[in-house]
Parts: structure tokens; C-alpha cells; sequence
């Protein structure tokens, strides 16, 4: 996750919303990538996206079961579509979003929008890439 925050990092100052993300297949880092919805001019272009897109152009595959998945930020219902149908092994966020993650359309619903196979684990540096998105919205609406 220290990797996934260095890129949300990278993110914060290029002023784009910091989120970064890695994905670690075999203990070893096969892509990396932040935000980078303003400097595209793309509104898909979150890092998971992006870090997905890195990872199948890596293994010439669309599938990752193998794989996880580290993001400072839960997922965006789109990029939660992205993982389902990436089939990622395992996905590890830091901070929730209560306000644009995916967990929040499961509610109560036992259909969850990852992949069956997919495990999920939270709150990894939960505090740490939770300030850094706060803050970042704090800066933002100061200007």
C-alpha cells in the first residue's frame, strides 16, 4: 500500500484527486498508476483504470486472477465494473469513500459488484490516504 500512496502522491502534485494504485502479481510490482482525469481530459482515467490497463498490456491478457490490486481509495462503481470484469485475485483499498465507493450500492444486497472470486480487504493505511484525499478537497474549495 506504501507504493499505491507514493502514486497517489504523484497524483496530488500534478493537482489531481489522489488516489494511486499498484498491482502485484507474485510478489512483484507489475504496474503502477494515479488519477489522471485532468491531464488526459478523461474521465475514466482513474488509477485503477489505468493500472489494469498497465497489467493486461503486461501479461497480454484481460484477466487477472492472480493478481492484486492496491488503491489508497475504495473504488468508484466504474472501476469496481473494471475489477469485475478483470477478475482480479484480490483487492486491498485504504480509505472508504462515502460518497462515490462501490460498497454503496451493495447496501444490504449479498450481490456484491466485484467478481464472486475476488477477496477484498480494507482499511489498509486507512487514515493516512483518507487525510490525504480530505485535504485535498480542503485546499480545493479554499482556492
Amino acid at each position: 500500500m506504501q507504493q499505491a500512496y507514493q502514486q497517489a502522491l504523484r497524483a496530488q502534485d500534478e493537482k489531481e484527486i489522489p488516489v494511486g494504485a499498484i498491482v502485484v502479481c507474485e510478489k512483484k510490482i507489475i504496474a503502477k498508476a494515479y488519477n489522471q482525469t485532468e491531464k488526459l481530459i478523461d474521465v475514466t482515467a482513474h488509477a485503477e483504470i489505468l493500472a489494469l490497463t498497465s497489467a493486461f498490456n503486461y501479461f497480454g491478457a484481460k484477466y487477472l486472477p492472480d493478481c492484486t490490486l492496491y488503491v489508497t481509495l475504495e473504488p468508484c462503481t466504474m472501476c469496481a465494473g473494471a475489477l469485475f470484469w478483470s477478475q482480479i485475485g484480490r483487492v486491498v483499498y485504504g480509505a472508504s469513500d462515502a460518497k462515490r465507493g462501490y460498497s454503496l450500492l451493495e447496501g444490504n444486497n449479498k450481490n456484491h459488484i466485484l467478481h464472486p472470486r475476488t477477496k477484498v480487504s480494507t482499511g489498509v493505511l486507512a487514515e493516512q490516504c483518507g487525510e490525504l484525499v480530505s485535504n485535498f478537497f480542503k485546499d480545493l474549495r479554499k482556492n
